[in-house]
């Protein structure tokens, strides 16, 4: 564990994986706020890794404000915080991952009960993708296969009238583009849970419970290169077809940005008790 993350240029980022792994342990210093990214990819793309750090550094890059203290747990690698040191921290992030939300492996029902204590304590916990949909899940609701198939690409994600009145204060738009890549969904909503964003696509993009958890189906963390590289993936391991991949890729091109500033400012103000 180190205390501050260096600036390593890119070509080190290529050529010193172990000094990779070690900075991004811990990044900043001093008594600001504390937050960690609880990371639930079982392997991160090379390609992630080499360009933009990792997934914890691209989710840093998104949520972090100056003066903050921001931790990785590779949970699925089973490394989970202690007890005894959730008291220290202001709030979390569950990341996307290739396993399902609905699966029984050991770590993730380890990180269920995690989700169950950080409730009772009433920690910030912003859930994406895979992580939204465990945090459904934790919260008593049901996750499984879509019933139409993949979502990748760039989706427009309708907010509420109720939650946009309180968003707009921050200047976030009503409707989002944000980019997609999943095959499950949140099939049943948890009790007393809140769905603030829906798409023509899914039925639950968003969902809030209480003030202390919110989850987002999709990705404001990714931009159109991680996707691109994730589609190449997602076609090498099987997941999708020749074809299907083809036709993503062109979209993907020839479609809007994502409104990642947006997101930026909704995920941040959320997490930071703002919002």
């Amino acid at each position: 564990m180190v205390n501050m993350i260096p600036k390593f240029p890119e070509e080190e980022l290529m050529n010193n994986d172990s000094l990779m792994e070690e900075a991004n342990r811990v990044l900043g210093k001093g008594k600001g706020k504390r937050f960690a990214v609880l990371l639930c990819a079982e392997d991160e793309p090379e390609y992630v890794k080499k360009k933009y750090g990792g997934y914890f550094r691209v989710f840093v890059n998104l949520l972090r404000e100056e003066g903050e203290n921001w931790d990785v747990y590779k949970v699925a690698r089973n490394e989970f915080p202690k007890n005894e040191e959730l008291e220290m921290y202001d709030g979390f992030v569950i990341t996307g991952s290739c396993s399902d939300a609905h699966s029984n492996d050991v770590w993730i029902c380890k990180l269920l009960n995690l989700l169950y204590v950080l409730d009772s304590l009433k920690k910030k916990v912003l859930g994406i993708c895979f992580g939204h949909q465990i945090l459904a899940r934790a919260l008593g609701g049901k996750t499984g296969r879509a019933s139409s198939g993949w979502d990748i690409g760039l989706r427009t994600i309708h907010i509420s009238s109720s939650s946009n009145k309180q968003f707009s204060t921050y200047k976030i738009p009503a409707m989002l583009n944000i980019i997609e890549c999943h095959q499950d969904e949140v099939l049943e909503l948890p009790p007393k849970v809140e769905v603030i964003g829906r798409s023509n696509k899914t039925t639950v993009e968003m969902f809030r419970y209480g003030d202390h958890m919110m989850g987002i189906q999709g990705h404001p963390e990714y931009n159109k290169d991680i996707l691109l590289n994730l589609i190449d993936r997602l076609l090498q391991k099987d997941y999708i077809g020749d074809i299907y991949a083809t036709e993503l890729r062109a979209n993907l091109m020839e479609s809007h940005d994502p409104d990642k500033e947006a997101w930026r400012k909704l995920c941040v103000n959320f997490l930071k008790g703002r919002l």
